[in-house]
C-alpha cells in the first residue's frame, strides 16, 4: 500500500487477512449522546485479528478536551504495546462504515506512519457480505514503533485565530448544517452554537454513499467540495465537533490529490467553549473577496 492506496476494499482485506505484515485496527467511536460502548461492541465481534484502537484512551491525558493527540513518545509506547511496529501495513475500519476510521488514519499519518489505509464501508459492509467475525482478543507481541510528529497536518486554536485575519487557509466544517448554523444543539453540553467566522460547511456524510456506506468516487468528492465553495487549489483546514469527522474530510481531500489538508484537533469542543473565540450563526458567509 502507498499513499494513493489509502482506501482498501473488503475483497482486498479478505484476501490479505493472514499477511504477516498486516495489522487491522477497529477504530470505532461513538458520540457521547449515542449511549453505545465501542470497546464492548469490538469485544463481541470484530474482523479476525483486529486490535481495538480506543480514540478516547490513546490521547493527551493532560488536556480537558476530548481525544486530543498524545505526545509522540506516548503514541509510540502505546503502539509498541499493541504490537504495531515500523514496517507494518495498517488497515483501519469502524462500526459505522465511514465515521471514525479516518481519524485513526490521520493520527498515524501525523506521527509519520504512511502505510495506513481505511477499509471502505467498514464493518457494516464486511458483515453484509457475510465475511468472518471473531470475538477472540489478539495477544500481540511488542514491536518497535517510531513516531515523528508532522506539525503541518495539525492546527491549534491560536493558528485558527491568526487565520481569521490572514485568511491564508480555508476552513471547512464537517458538522451537520444545523450544528454549523447554530439551529441544532451540540452533542456535548456547554458549547455555544454556530461556526468559526469565514468557514465553509460540508457535512461529512455528503461524501459517503448512504446505501453502501462507502466513499463516493473521487470526481464526486471533488464536486462536493466545489459545490460548497471550496477552492481545491488553496490550503485547507478541516474542523468538526472534536476532530473525528474533520478527518473524514481530510481523508477525502487526500483521495482527490490534496494531501496536505490539516485538521483542527480541538475543533468545536475547544472553539465553542464559553469565551472570547468569535462565533457566528446562520449559513456560511464565505470568503471575503
Amino acid at each position: 500500500m502507498s499513499t494513493d492506496a489509502s482506501l482498501v476494499s473488503t475483497d482486498w482485506l479478505a484476501a490479505h487477512l493472514d499477511a504477516p505484515d498486516l495489522r487491522i485496527l477497529d477504530g470505532t467511536y461513538f458520540l457521547p449522546n449515542e449511549g453505545r460502548d465501542a470497546r464492548k461492541e469490538y469485544e463481541a465481534e470484530h474482523i479476525p485479528g483486529a486490535l481495538f484502537f480506543d480514540i478516547d484512551d490513546i490521547k493527551d491525558r493532560a488536556s480537558p478536551l476530548p481525544h486530543m493527540l498524545p505526545e509522540p513518545e506516548v503514541f509510540a509506547s502505546r503502539m509498541r504495546r499493541m504490537g504495531i511496529g515500523d514496517g507494518h501495513r495498517i488497515v483501519v475500519y469502524d462500526g459505522k462504515g465511514i465515521f471514525s476510521s479516518p481519524r485513526v488514519w490521520w493520527t498515524f499519518r501525523v506521527f509519520g506512519h504512511r502505510d495506513v489505509a481505511v477499509l471502505d464501508g467498514g464493518l457494516p459492509k464486511w458483515k453484509a457480505e457475510g465475511r468472518p467475525l471473531d470475538d477472540r482478543l489478539p495477544r500481540p507481541e511488542e514491536r518497535h514503533f517510531t513516531a515523528r510528529l508532522d506539525k503541518t497536518l495539525v492546527r491549534d486554536r491560536q493558528q485558527l485565530l491568526t487565520n481569521l485575519e490572514a485568511r491564508r487557509e480555508q476552513v471547512v466544517d464537517a458538522r451537520s448544517a444545523g450544528r454549523f448554523t447554530g439551529e441544532q444543539p451540540e452533542p456535548r453540553a456547554g458549547l455555544r452554537g454556530g461556526h468559526i467566522p469565514g468557514s465553509l460547511n460540508l457535512p461529512f456524510d455528503q461524501l459517503i454513499d448512504p446505501q453502501t456506506r462507502t466513499f463516493l468516487r473521487p470526481d464526486r468528492l471533488a464536486a462536493a467540495f466545489r459545490q460548497q465553495g471550496v477552492d481545491l487549489n488553496r490550503p485547507i483546514v478541516t474542523t468538526c465537533g472534536s476532530g473525528v469527522t474533520a478527518s473524514v474530510l481530510a481523508f477525502a481531500l487526500d483521495r482527490i490529490g490534496h494531501p496536505g489538508a490539516a485538521v483542527y484537533d480541538g475543533s468545536w469542543s475547544e472553539w465553542g467553549l464559553p469565551g472570547d473565540t468569535p462565533v457566528v450563526t446562520g449559513p456560511a458567509e464565505g470568503e471575503p473577496r
